[in-house]
């Protein structure tokens, strides 16, 4: 089957060849008929398998008809991240070159003049992440009433960014009469119940079993005896198993900016990608890897869904991830259109729980792969410690260690009267010999009794004055 069996116009078949495609993969050959009938989707596909390009193509031919009004964009795709949202608006470029279709890219992290301009101008495709999309909403930069075509990508992922409640409000403010179609690798209750809500009769597709992971892709976990042995390791695999380009995958974004530091102080080409980074950044560090002045790219699972970079060889989960189903996708990032890729998770003793999820999840036992006994090879192994004679003494033999010694069976502790603390004993002084006082005359011995009618006071001594 070619593209041109599937319906799509002579001058689309002509840009796809044009990117080297001949054959759709098995999501596209389903899917694109059905949107072209203009009938509501549900396509479950495991990632890497073509599902941008099983709605971007039929898109094309369903809006070259029509015209394009200001502030009111004739379809709407909902991408959970910029790096997603980005790589849908080169597939329109790609595929639209030979239509004339305007597109206009709402993302977070750049300026918001010019995406209001380009929709006061009018647009066909606008492609969109939830929290911009609302907030020019709230703004009053954008209608949603002339919008007869949703596109959700991605839509488990969603709903563990916290996207859902964005994503009804949205629906709730795009015509009743409009087609849906919702992509999915996974399809966990609430996704399901949100289709069941906004969508009118959907076709369902299901091209692999929910969570399964590319037959493509060879998994291997590799057991280190603690977390601090990681980065030995990692650096191990990436000098020894032919890692031609590698994506290395960590659950925390400082964790990703400590590996590429580590990773080229060891001389290796890497760069990072996550959150906290600017969207400029972003990007330029997604196009020094997809042309080759990087070979390694450390990133967080901002960039596990959907990115698209031809030739990754190898993925590594420096961690395994919180949630089962972030490792399908993660490993998907390799093995993609038909290639071959290889995948490790690095699991410590506190990633068993972890990787034990993971593999009910994709319902296969994931093999062991052992690197040079489970040591790194680039660390060489210490020596035993031996105890050295010292030079200026002659070596004497070693005494037995205590545990050669005969244990001595322990005698039975006597309780002792618990001690009564004393107060402190003062130093004793000689005793000095008290003089004993002399006693002061009487008052009756120091002078005689009055008379009867004579003074009897004090007598002052200037009285005496000039007595003889």
């Amino acid at each position: 089957m070619s593209f041109a069996d599937l319906g799509l116009s002579p001058e689309l078949v002509q840009a796809v060849t044009a990117k080297g495609y001949d054959t759709p993969t098995p999501i596209q050959a389903q899917a694109i008929p059905q949107v072209l009938m203009m009938r509501d989707l549900i396509a479950i596909a495991q990632t890497g398998t073509g599902k941008t390009a099983s709605f971007v193509l039929p898109m094309i031919d369903v809006l070259s008809h029509g015209r394009r009004r200001a502030m009111m964009p004739r379809s709407l795709i909902l991408e959970p991240t910029r790096e997603l949202a980005a790589q849908v608006a080169e597939n329109f470029e790609a595929y639209g070159v030979n239509h004339d279709l305007k597109m206009a890219l709402l993302i977070g992290g750049v300026q918001m003049g010019d995406q209001v301009k380009a929709l006061n101008e009018g647009v066909d495709v606008l492609i969109a992440t939830p929290g911009r999309l609302m907030d020019l909403f709230e703004r009053g930069k954008i209608l949603l009433t002339g919008c007869d075509l949703l596109v959700i990508d991605e839509a488990d992922r969603m709903l563990d960014m916290g996207f859902i409640p964005d994503i009804e409000t949205i629906c709730s403010k795009l015509p009743t009469q409009r087609q849906t179609l919702l992509f999915s690798a996974t399809m966990p209750p609430p996704i399901k119940k949100l289709a069941d809500k906004f969508l009118s009769n959907p076709k369902s597709i299901e091209v692999a079993r929910p969570a399964s992971a590319n037959v493509n892709i060879a998994q291997h976990k590799v057991l280190v005896p603690s977390a601090r042995n990681k980065r030995d390791v990692l650096r191990t695999l990436l000098r020894t198993d032919d890692v031609k380009t590698a994506m290395i995958f960590a659950n925390r974004k400082t964790t990703v900016r400590e590996l590429n530091k580590s990773l080229q102080s060891h001389g290796f080409s890497s760069g990072e990608i996550h959150g906290d980074m600017d969207q400029s950044s972003r990007i330029a560090t997604l196009d020094k890897f997809k042309d080759g002045t990087i070979n390694i790219l450390c990133c967080s699972d901002v960039a596990a869904r959907g990115l698209d970079v031809k030739g990754v060889s190898h993925v590594f989960n420096f961690d395994t991830p919180w949630h089962p189903d972030d490792y399908v996708h993660r490993i998907g990032r390799t093995g993609r259109a038909g290639a071959t890729g290889r995948a490790f998770t690095l699991v410590a003793p506190e990633d068993q729980e972890a990787i034990e999820n993971v593999e009910k999840l994709t319902g296969m036992k994931i093999p062991v792969f052992t690197v040079e006994g489970g040591r790194a090879a680039d660390k060489p192994e210490r020596a035993p410690r031996e105890r050295k004679a010292r030079a200026d003494r002659p070596a004497r033999e070693e005494k037995p260690r205590s545990e050669d010694k005969p244990r001595r069976e322990a005698r039975p502790r006597r309780e002792e009267a618990p001690v009564r603390e004393e107060a402190p004993v003062r130093e004793e002084r000689p005793v000095r010999a008290v003089q004993p006082r002399a006693e002061k005359p009487r008052r009756d011995d120091r002078e005689p009794p009055s008379q009867p009618g004579e003074w009897n006071g004090p007598i002052p001594g200037f009285l005496n004055f000039g007595v003889s």
